[in-house]
This record gives C-alpha cells, sequence and structure tokens, in this order.
C-alpha cells in the first residue's frame, strides 16, 4: 500500500500527529504494534512543567508552550468526538518534607513564610511561572489530611491534569473519524533506504510506502533506527475511593518526593517507578510495595483504600531525559520520539511543531535544542559523511578525515551499520587466521554456518569464543541446507545460537537453499518457499540467488531484508560474470543489494560497488589468500573506495581524446 504520510507509533504522540496532518488535508496512516503497550498507559496525566522543576530552559519552555494550547486542543478533541478528556486546569500542590531540604518551612524554594501567611514567589524552575510557598499550617489548611511530616510546599496554580487514558481514548476515536487510516498489530521491521530517502518500511504484512514517514514509536524507537531511546519501565496502580469516606476526599493533585498522587472522580491514581530494566513487563511486590509506602507516608487515609488495578508500561527516555524531535539523516523521515516523563504533557506541542515541519518545511527555532544530532559527537550534517580508515601497517588503522560526500548510512531490517563488507568463517586455515582476517576488514556483520557450529565442524571449534560478538552482528547461514524445510529448521536454530551468544534480539538469517552440489546454485523455488515461511515467523531473511531481477523482486515483495545476488559461482574467484543482471536488480530494488560469492580480488570488489550495490560479502577470496589479514585489509578498502566511485559519480565516456591541459592560453613563440 501506498500513503501520502505513514505514522509509525500508535500512542498519543503519533495519533495527536496524524490528526493535525489530517485536518490540514493530507492522507495519513497510523501504523501500531499494540495499542495498550504505549506509554500512554504509564502515566498519570500530570501536565506539570513547573511542579516537576524543569531546569533545561528549552525543554521548560516546550512544556509551557504545550500546556498553554491545552486548553483550546482538548476542547476541539472533544467538539470533534462528543467524549471527555479529562483535562483540568486544577493546580499542582508539592509537599515537602523537613528532611527534603533540612530548612523546615523554607520549602524547596529556599524562601519561608511568616506565620501562616502565603507568599508568592517565583517557582523554582523559572520567575515567568508563577508558585505559592505554603508553610506548614497554610498547606494542611489548604489540603487537609496529608501526612504530619508535611511541613510545606509549593502550589503551582498554572499546572494541570488530564486522563491519560480517556485522552488516548479520544484521539483514537478522533483520527477514525476524520479518516486516519488505523492498522493495528503492525510491526515495523525496518527501513528501506535509498540515497538518502526512506523508500518504505519493512512490516510484518509486507512493505508499506508513503512520501513521508514519521517515527513515534516511544521506547521501541531503538529497534528501528540507532537512536539513543531507552525502555524506562514505569509501575502504577490505583485504589478506589470509598462512597463514604471518613475523611475529605484529596481534591488536589499531590506532587510528592519520587511518588505523585492524582485524584480522579471515584479513584486515585499512584505512581510511578522508573526503572532501568529493559522490556521486562509485569508488577512486582518491591516496585508496589515502594509506591504504596511513599504514598501513605504523604497521603495516610489511603491506606484504607481497596485497591483497584496495577499496570505498567514503558517511557522512552534519552541520555538527557529529552524528546527527540525534528529532521532525521533522511531527507523524508521526522523524529517525533524519546519524549520520556512527559508524553502526555508535550502531545499538543509535538503535534503542531511536526506538521508544521512536515507540510511547511519551515522548523521552529525551538526544534534545534531537540535534534537527534545532540548526541552524536561530530557536528552534524543533514546526512551522515561517509568515513573510511586508511594506511594499513603493522596492524593498525590509521583514521583520516571524512571526506565531502554525503551517503546515508546502511540499515538492513532497521538495524545500522557502518561498514559495506561482510566477511565469513570459513575455510581459514586456523582460528587465528579468521579472527585477525576480521579485525583487518573492519567488518561489522560475520556470516557463520549455523550447522558446522553445530557439528564443531573442522574449522568451527571455538568460534563462539574467538570473536567479541558486542561488536560484530552475527548472521547465521543455512548453508548445507537442501531443501527450504532443512532451511527453515537450522534458520531457527540459528537465531537461538545467537541469542545464546547474547544478541537477543538478532533474527537476521542468511538464507541458502542448494541441493546442486557441484556448482553450488541456489534453488529459487525451495529459496523462494522458505523465505516466504520465515519472513512470517519474523526472521529479517537475507537470501543468497541467483542474480536474477524477477527472483530478486518477489522476494523483495514478500519481505525479505535483502537479497543476495551471485557475482559468479560461489568460491570460484571467477569475479563479475552477472554484471548487467546485478545491474537490473540494483536498478529495481528497494531493500539493499549484497553482492555475494565469486569476488576474487578488490579490483573486482571495487567494481561491484561502483556499479551501486549496498553490501559485499566475501569469504573464499580472503580466506585462501596467502595473507588473510592483509588482503582483508585490501578488500575493505576497496569496499570503501568503489562506493566512493559510485557516490561522486564517473566521467562520462568518449569516443574521442580530450585533453586535460588546455589549449588556449599557452605560450607560443
Amino acid at each position: 500500500m501506498t500513503s501520502e504520510i505513514v505514522i509509525i507509533g500508535g500512542g498519543v504522540i503519533g495519533l495527536a500527529i496524524a490528526i493535525e496532518l489530517k485536518l490540514r488535508g493530507t492522507n495519513v496512516t497510523v501504523l501500531c504494534r499494540d495499542f495498550q503497550a504505549a506509554a500512554t498507559h504509564a502515566a498519570a496525566g500530570m501536565l506539570a512543567p513547573d511542579a516537576e522543576n524543569i531546569t533545561n530552559e528549552a525543554m521548560l519552555s516546550l512544556c509551557w508552550r504545550s500546556r498553554a494550547l491545552y486548553p483550546d486542543w482538548t476542547r476541539k478533541l472533544e467538539e470533534l468526538t462528543g467524549l471527555n478528556t479529562g483535562y483540568r486546569p486544577c493546580g499542582i500542590l508539592a509537599p515537602v518534607f523537613e528532611e527534603a531540604g533540612g530548612r523546615g518551612d523554607e520549602g524547596a524554594g529556599g524562601a519561608g513564610g511568616a506565620g501562616g501567611e502565603k507568599l508568592i514567589l517565583s517557582s523554582p524552575s523559572s520567575p515567568s511561572s508563577p508558585a505559592y510557598w505554603l508553610n506548614k499550617e497554610a498547606i494542611h489548611q489548604y489540603q487537609p489530611g496529608l501526612g504530619a511530616e508535611v511541613v510545606g510546599g509549593w502550589w503551582y496554580p498554572e499546572d494541570a491534569q488530564v486522563d491519560n487514558k480517556a485522552l488516548a481514548h479520544v484521539l483514537r476515536t478522533a483520527a477514525e473519524s476524520i479518516g486516519v487510516e488505523l492498522k493495528d498489530g503492525i510491526t515495523v521491521e525496518g527501513f528501506l533506504q535509498q540515497q538518502g530517502q526512506v523508500v518504505g518500511v519493512q512490516t510484518n504484512a509486507g512493505i508499506i510506502r508513503a512520501t513521508h514517514y514519521v517515527l513515534a514509536s516511544g521506547a521501541w524507537s531503538n529497534e528501528l533506527l540507532p537512536l539513543p531511546v531507552v525502555p524506562r519501565k514505569g509501575q502504577m496502580l490505583s485504589v478506589r475511593i470509598p462512597e463514604f469516606a471518613p475523611d475529605l476526599p484529596l481534591k488536589r493533585v499531590l506532587f510528592g518526593q519520587n511518588i505523585y498522587i492524582v485524584p480522579r472522580c471515584d479513584r486515585l491514581v499512584i505512581g510511578a517507578t522508573s526503572e532501568d530494566v529493559g522490556f521486562t513487563p509485569n508488577n512486582t511486590p518491591d516496585g508496589i510495595q515502594k509506591l504504596l509506602q511513599a504514598a501513605i507516608r504523604l497521603y495516610p487515609q489511603l491506606k484504607h483504600y481497596p485497591i483497584q488495578e496495577f499496570w505498567w508500561g514503558f517511557r522512552p527516555a534519552t541520555p538527557d531525559e529529552l524528546p527527540i524531535l525534528g529532521t532525521s539523516h533522511c531527507q523524508n523521515l521526522t523524529f517525533a520520539t524519546g519524549h520520556y516523563r512527559n508524553g502526555i504533557l508535550l502531545t499538543p506541542v509535538t503535534a503542531a511543531l511536526i506538521a508544521d515541519l512536515i507540510l511547511e518545511q519551515k522548523p521552529d527555532p525551538l526544534l534545534a535544542d531537540f535534534h537527534y544530532s545532540r548526541f552524536q559527537s561530530q557536528p552534524s550534517t543533514s546526512t551522515p559523511m561517509l568515513t573510511h580508515s586508511a594506511n594499513f601497517s603493522n596492524g593498525h588503522h590509521t583514521a583520516i578525515s571524512p571526506l565531502p560526500i554525503q551517503d546515508s548510512p546502511l540499515i538492513i531490517a532497521g538495524k545500522t551499520f557502518q561498514s559495506r563488507l561482510m566477511t565469513g568463517t570459513g575455510k581459514y586455515r586456523s582460528i587465528e587466521e579468521m579472527q585477525q582476517s576480521v579485525v583487518a576488514s573492519d567488518c561489522q556483520i560475520v556470516t557463520v554456518a549455523v550447522r558446522r557450529v553445530q557439528t564443531k565442524a573442522p574449522g568451527h571449534e571455538g568460534l563462539a569464543e574467538a570473536l567479541d560478538w558486542t561488536k560484530i552482528w552475527m548472521l547465521p547461514n543455512t548453508a548445507g541446507c537442501q531443501t527450504a524445510e532443512e532451511a527453515i529448521r537450522v534458520a531457527r536454530l540459528g537465531r537461538e545460537m545467537a541469542k545464546l551468544l547474547g544478541q537477543e534480539d538478532n533474527n537476521f538469517v542468511k538464507l541458502e537453499v542448494i541441493p546442486d552440489l557441484k556448482y553450488l546454485l541456489p534453488d529459487p523455488i525451495g529459496t523462494l518457499q522458505a523465505a516466504e515461511q520465515l519472513v512470517k515467523e519474523g526472521f529479517a531473511v537475507l537470501p543468497y540467488i541467483n542474480a536474477d531481477p524477477m527472483l530478486a523482486k518477489r522476494l523483495e515483495e514478500v519481505g525479505c531484508a535483502t537479497v543476495m545476488p551471485l557475482a559468479s559461482p560461489i568460491g570460484s574467484g571467477q569475479g563479475l560474470k552477472t554484471t548487467a543482471n546485478i545491474q537490473i536488480i540494483i536498478e529495481n530494488a528497494g531493500i539493499p543489494v549484497v553482492v555475494d560469492a565469486g569476488i576474487g580480488s578488490p579490483s573486482e570488489a571495487a567494481q561491484a560497488m561502483e556499479l551501486g550495490a549496498d553490501v559485499l560479502l566475501i569469504n573464499s577470496a580472503i580466506a585462501l589468500s596467502p595473507n588473510p589479514a592483509a588482503m582483508a585489509r585490501a578488500m575493505n578498502l576497496a569496499t570503501v573506495a568503489g562506493r566512493l566511485a559510485y557516490l561522486a559519480g564517473r566521467m562520462p565516456i568518449k569516443d574521442y581524446a580530450s585533453p586535460s591541459s588546455p589549449l588556449t592560453g599557452t605560450i607560443t613563440s
């Protein structure tokens, strides 16, 4: 299918952007893996830039701007759907315990009230956001039922709350009502990229194409691109307010130390833990106990309230806890992720800024502070610079400066690689030569024959321990399989082998189905059959094929991550014998093309890259060289040279001579 704009992520951020774009006249499709897993459900709906005491000026400005949008934004959504978002401009109370600052009534802001007075002061975060400091007597009058240890607190009148679950429901209903196409159960497995553009997304339902793409997949963003976004688990619970509570019910949001309590019509929402445990699901006794202890200390009477519900979710956290917003390394891909604790708060402003950026190409100046390039050590350009190393001497590589040619990164099934050379592990005379060659090649992907490792075939003993699998991505292959059924079974073993080596998320497989034992030519029918099944099982399939353009296209259509046409028979060293067909495959491919098998020399490697191949896979030419490590380095340099030549563009071929030096202005006698 093709859509004008595809949004990856069906949480509140993705839905809000979709609604904004649709209302401005674009066709929008939202791809959602699991609506219930969104970070929306790990929130309490506080709109609290002041109570959170945000110190980053750009972030504070962004949050204030979004909070100011909330009244009109929620009103429009409610008019559109007839549903209530639960938005309440209720203010937020931040009680302080004595040990928090050690200054009793001075409170968090360092200023105290005399007697029972309330002083109007600046909040700790900014002088332009009003706040009231309440001393002990005042705060207990203002909110009865607080714990006896509360000695004062801040009242932030401009902070607010929204019912996060109601908001998510309203956004989804609004999106449906205005014609946004919502596709549930869709797992995006990777971006298909060519020359700085996204040309499609690979999903469990096939390839989906659009003119523009928005990454709003929250904590799962790092599964598609190497963004520093990690899941931060938050556990929460709610208690039901008894119909005849003995004391006055809680009327205000309480924002305490590592705890908050948010009153709703019939319950109190309590949260939230912040746990760096990856995507580990479920509530834990320890997490819930800590929340209840802190909540009861802050508001003791809730210890008598019946527990209503437990839940958890995953917030998308970045190293600086600020979102990633704006342009990306691809011209038609926009980022809107990493909102961490403030996803609900920042939803309306994110939707507006991203819609403006996409439709008007006018980035708001504020977006510069949230660009993904802030996490890069070198100054960013619109696309990454192609870099390489040179000067192979005594096994050491001396880096040279980046060359002034822009290149999009190599992305296979959503995983990014810097090297465009893959190597193998077979045919080496010793495990030491293989190790040295892998290092010298600077490769990041190494293919491993699953069957040879399983059977401890000669040359494969100790292979698991020979390479650093934290730096090298394993590409298990199904070498030796003569039927589709065998290849599928071995692929499953390969995935488990990768997991045992610590690559839990490695679903790659190099698919080989070779019944021909003399010429080792792949079976096109068996390869296609196996590929279809493995894609259904969630594998990123890299199929080894004859240089058949029609087969390559069919494999792409069934969802393969790459195609790997042979240059000449495997292990033959004959070089490029299928150039014309490989060119056709490259011209028509929407996925990376890996030239595999038959390359015997660096000049042939460079030639393959000059054709426009995305990657090379070379094994025999390195392993069978008298000096494998030196040949590995040569192949690396040839791969880089060929890629640079392809990007730079070849001079035209002429039928006649053309002098290099000018004929005019020469010295004459």
